[in-house]
């Protein structure tokens, strides 16, 4: 199986979880690792480039810190600019069937933060809800997300083993549940 994973971080470098993540994911062969960002400092994203690369990849993962209750910008943009009538969607738009959506984000804050009654009032599931739409649209099959929650008070070694549990949790297809 052929991973793309989608990293959509604005400031990489900075970044303690999805940093080691990246780390993590480079010592495997069969991941590729597209770092918007890096990729498109301007943001004029290249379309046709973009859809190639989703087409050669069987399971696509969107990486990103979970940002005022979505994804950062760029990886909005890239959904709205990629994700086009006629190769995602609509009556010829099947260019991304039989492939299958995994999103790895980071927060900030706990988990607890993320309930009813929490701060923020809604679990992550209930939150990612958008992207899970956004999935049966264009026909992929969306799994799990991989999430980890507080990163502001996480160690290093719980950040490390993060990044293995990340890994082998992207490349084991035949034993996650699927979401429908």
């Amino acid at each position: 199986m052929k991973v793309l994973v989608i990293v959509a971080h604005p400031n990489i470098e900075n970044s303690l979880v999805n940093k080691t993540w990246i780390e993590e994911l480079k010592k495997h062969s069969d991941i590729t690792i597209h770092d918007l960002y890096a990729e498109y400092p301007d943001e004029q994203i290249n379309i046709e480039n973009e859809q190639k690369l989703c087409e050669e990849h069987d399971r696509i993962i969107w990486q990103f810190p979970f940002y005022w209750y979505s994804s950062p910008p760029l990886l909005k943009k890239w959904q709205d600019e990629v994700l086009t009538h006629g190769w995602a969607y609509g009556q010829e738009g099947n260019k991304l069937h039989n492939k299958e959506l995994i999103l790895a984000v980071s927060t900030g804050s706990g988990q607890e933060k993320y309930q009813a009654g929490g701060r923020n009032h809604y679990s992550m599931s209930e939150l990612l809800k958008p992207f899970q739409a956004t999935s049966n649209l264009v026909g992929t099959t969306f799994l799990p997300a991989f999430i980890f929650n507080g990163s502001y008070t996480a160690t290093a070694d719980e950040i490390q083993d993060s990044a293995k549990r990340y890994a082998d949790y992207i490349l084991t297809a035949d034993t996650l549940e699927k979401v429908y």
